[in-house]
């Protein structure tokens, strides 16, 4: 992964082809393709782990309010990033610059709101609203961290995103959980 940034930042990631990168890291293409599905799987590595943590997360907090479950799982997604700020960074400039790596980061940021919003189905009562109030929250949750976590790229890491985290995810906590209570009431009434 470092050998193929760094080829990325002076090569470009067009220019820089999976030879360059194998030779870069003193490695067989096997031995990357082992690794690496694609070229693009070298910028995006962590997606698939996090999302395992965050399920793994999700699937252990049957016992904790799911609002505060969401909160949580999206801040685990959070420390993910800033916990490789140098890669973060690097990703970061090469989304912004590369088509295919930003339409990738925006399928990747759908798969995080997917499993959100799974989770708080699975919490909530089987009926439309309920099925609306936690897609809307898990969005709400989503675009909180990506917010945060833009204006921490914006400034190229130098900031601590964490307070204006804790006050995003307790903004969109305090939006969404009238909502998520008013969904589940909605539902226990309709069936009384």
């Amino acid at each position: 992964m470092r050998a193929a940034f760094e080829l990325f930042t002076v090569q470009g990631y067009e220019g820089t082809t999976v030879d360059d990168i194998t030779a870069a890291a003193g490695v067989s293409r096997r031995t990357f393709f082992r690794y690496f599905p694609s070229k693009e799987d070298v910028i995006f590595p962590d997606h698939d782990s996090v999302l395992d943590r965050v399920r793994w997360y999700l699937g252990a907090s049957a016992n904790t309010e799911p609002v505060f479950a969401v909160a949580e799982a999206a801040r685990l997604i959070f420390e993910s990033f800033v916990a490789t700020p140098e890669q973060t960074l690097a990703r970061y400039r090469l989304t912004r610059e590369v088509a295919v790596l930003r339409d990738r980061e925006v399928a990747s940021v759908a798969r995080y709101e997917r499993v959100l919003s799974d989770y708080l189905r699975s919490r909530l009562p089987k009926t439309s609203e309920a099925a609306l109030a936690a897609h809307v929250a898990a969005a709400s949750f989503v675009a909180a961290h990506n917010q945060v976590l833009r204006e921490w790229l914006r400034s190229g890491g130098a900031t601590d995103p964490h307070p204006a985290l804790d006050v995003a995810l307790t903004t969109v906590a305090d939006l969404i959980t009238p909502l998520i209570a008013r969904s589940s009431r909605q539902s226990s009434q309709s069936t009384v």
